[in-house]
């Protein structure tokens, strides 16, 4: 149809959809950063806000004492295995020495010696308790130590067991708030698609259908760009069900006028030539002539062949014969192309060979 619309009538319906478009991308924008402003009418939830407050903090207190005392033991123990590790080289050296000077009294057999040995014996005896206070001290502080890492284990593992329990709280938390958060945006978005739906049936012809198509266009955007992403558990069932309730709805639709589009055919193509051309509106006759269809029954025509005037299929007269200049032109056209004469003037006898032909009437 828009081939058979005046040039300046193309560009301002042109201009027209920019409108549309510009009105919708701004529409589009603000309805944008209402939705994502939406979820701040929530709290943020965190995990913290589920968990048990008391019995987390005596056991956040527990690791926490548990931990010092563990940090202390261990640097302790480093501290007594360096004294252990001393006092075992030095009786070790101490018993190097005391072995060597016996053997050298026993080579001897000095009976004035025997003070001597007793003295070095309880030297040596005093190196080994020494040796024995340092290991028995090592041995408290891995005590210690080990002590405080069980602790500090319990502990944990009570205060995970609680953040176990408050991160299953917190994720049903927040499905009930994405839940919520959608109800909002739905209640936003679903008013605007029934009131694009309205628009659409009953004024997208309007003067003002610009406007009309930039609200629909923003009103299917915020249903299906702007809502139903935010919500991946939510938004494949709204997706699929909206496209099946559509899809049903549309294609009933479709096929209902189908058929009434063919019961029409059907009763057209059997009332005279003159009423049937006369109710075609010249812009969609001129359109459908255009793509090489009859304008009547919207079949396939060989319209360059010289010898067809009528439409083979239904019947409709296709070409007459202008009644000042006798030349064959269009049927629906208002005016001769050769001569200018109006399609209402009387007809003018066909040349040799060919039929008169009536004058179509405006």
């Amino acid at each position: 149809m828009s081939k058979a619309l005046r040039l300046s009538e193309k560009w301002f319906r042109f201009g027209l959809w920019l409108v549309a478009f510009v009105f919708a991308s701004f529409l589009i924008g603000l309805g944008g950063t209402v939705v994502r402003n939406l979820p701040q009418v929530e709290q943020t939830l965190e995990l913290e806000d589920f968990i048990d407050k008391p019995a987390a903090a005596k056991a956040r207190a527990t690791i926490d004492t548990a931990r010092k005392a563990r940090l202390a033991a261990d640097e302790a123990l480093d501290q007594t295995r360096l004294k252990l590790n001393a006092q075992r080289a030095d009786a070790a050296s101490a018993r190097e020495t005391f072995d060597n000077w016996l053997a050298t009294r026993r080579a001897t057999q000095l009976p004035a010696q025997d003070a001597e040995l007793i003295r070095r014996t309880a030297a040596l005896d005093a190196l080994k308790a020494a040796e024995r206070r340092a290991l028995a001290a090592v041995e408290t502080h891995q005590q210690s130590a080990l002590d405080a890492k069980q602790v500090e284990a319990r502990a944990l593992r009570e205060l995970q067991a609680l953040e176990r329990d408050a991160a299953d709280e917190l994720d049903e938390g927040l499905r009930r708030q994405e839940l919520r958060v959608f109800l909002y945006r739905l209640a936003l978005t679903l008013p605007l698609l029934v009131a694009a739906g309205w628009l659409f049936a009953r004024q997208r012809k309007s003067t003002w259908w610009p406007f009309v198509w930039g609200f629909v266009f923003f009103a299917l955007f915020a249903f299906f760009v702007e809502l139903v992403p935010y919500l991946p558990d939510y938004g494949g069932y709204v997706r699929h069900a909206v496209g099946v309730v559509v899809t049903v709805v549309v294609g009933r639709q479709a096929i209902l006028a189908l058929n009434r589009y063919l019961e029409r055919q059907k009763l057209a193509e059997a009332r005279p030539d003159a009423e049937r051309r006369q109710e075609l509106a010249y812009d969609v006759a001129l359109a459908r002539l255009a793509k090489g269809v009859c304008p009547g029954c919207e079949r396939v025509v060989d319209l360059n062949n010289a010898a067809i005037d009528y439409c083979p299929h239904c019947g409709i007269c296709l070409f007459e014969h202008c009644g000042q200049c006798a030349a064959r032109k269009s049927a629906f056209s208002r005016f001769c192309h050769a001569c200018g004469t109006p399609a209402s003037a009387p007809t003018a006898p066909a040349p040799a060979g060919l039929p008169a032909q009536p004058a179509a009437t405006a």
